[in-house]
């Protein structure tokens, strides 16, 4: 078997947001819910909340956003923010490690700001307990002092609202998850609207483009806009370079070719990783840990980065006895069931 280095952080069709591929994204997102593209009933539920909030002169209830990585929760929060006229502070769960870093937080804020925290699932239980009060009384309690001579006293802090942003909803503890008043699920985008946002970002980046083109592309962006927006890049190098710059469909297909992505977004090492299970697995059920040894990943990696796009496409079902591939995975990759293909046999 060939070894093959791969560091996922740097995978083009990876939702986590990297830092060296998708500094531009700023410049990209949203700033109103017009011109936010997709999650209609998002949107929709959005808008009468925040009619709602803005006629009775209060702040928005606090704002649960839960899904896949790269669809919009933090632009969404942006945008909560500009349509209620308030103030955006953004932070992270693993950046706040101390009870004193959230309370420096919560009171530095102005009456009505948004206060969005990603990764909110990821907040250490003595912080989350200080925000237990701060979402429900907007106050803080404070202990002062340690034994028989302790004080506790109350803060209050101006009235804020909450955005919480996670990847797991079902890692937030269920007092932290009751205290929102708005949970939304932010779902995979269609590949239409997934054209839309990239003939948009191309207007915005100056990139030439044809609908086809966008569409190409956005059929291998497995539903998630920043995937889409880092192929647009990507696909725009080589059209620079090796064609006219203008990406057509031929064009888009020609260059995610050559990235070894194909029609459905996989990449090579999705490919790897469903041919290892079938040829040396019999197509399931291995192990996680079983599968990491053979593939070359830490299986944390695997289950975390690689497996949720397999399983929401339906290639890859998990099990009690492990994971196992699907007819569908067998089709797409030109696999008799019982059989091997040469084709894929090369891979290795």
């Amino acid at each position: 078997m060939i070894e093959q280095e791969m560091d996922f952080e740097n995978r083009i069709v990876s939702p986590e947001y990297n830092y060296n591929e998708d500094e531009a994204e700023l410049s990209l997102r949203p700033k109103t819910l017009d011109e936010y593209i997709g999650q209609d009933k998002v949107k929709d539920n959005l808008r009468i909340y925040i009619k709602a909030a803005l006629g009775r002169h209060e702040s928005l209830d606090h704002v649960l956003l839960y899904g896949p990585p790269g669809l919009g929760k933090t632009t969404l929060s942006g945008i909560i923010a500009k349509e209620m006229g308030v103030n955006l502070r953004v932070t992270s769960g693993p950046a706040i490690e101390k009870q004193g870093d959230l309370v420096a937080i919560l009171t530095s804020l102005n009456e009505g700001d948004v206060l969005f925290i990603d990764e909110i699932h990821r907040l250490s239980r003595n912080v989350e307990e200080i925000l237990y009060p701060a979402m429900e009384d907007f106050s803080l309690d404070i202990i002062l002092g340690k034994g028989p001579s302790a004080r506790s006293i109350r803060l209050d802090v101006p009235r804020f609202t909450l955005v919480g942003a996670t990847t797991r909803s079902g890692q937030l503890t269920a007092p932290l998850r009751d205290r929102f008043g708005v949970l939304l699920r932010l779902e995979l985008y269609t590949p239409e609207d997934l054209a839309k946002i990239i003939m948009r970002s191309a207007g915005i980046l100056g990139i030439k483009i044809e609908p086809d083109g966008a569409l190409e592309i956005a059929s291998r962006s497995r539903g998630t806009p920043r995937i889409a927006n880092r192929l647009l890049k990507r696909v725009r190098d080589i059209a620079q370079v090796e064609y006219s710059g203008d990406i057509t469909e031929e064009v888009a297909r020609a260059a995610l070719a050559r990235f070894e992505i194909d029609e459905l977004g996989l990449d090579d090492f999705d490919r790897k990783m469903l041919v290892t299970i079938i040829n040396n697995y019999s197509g399931g059920p291995v192990g996680l840990d079983t599968l990491a040894a053979a593939v070359g990943e830490e299986a944390v990696t695997i289950e975390d980065v690689y497996e949720p796009y397999l399983m929401q496409i339906g290639f890859l079902a998990r099990t009690a006895r492990g994971r196992c591939v699907t007819d569908l995975a067998y089709e797409h990759l030109g696999i008799e069931k019982n059989g091997r293909s040469s084709a894929q046999q090369s891979i290795f």
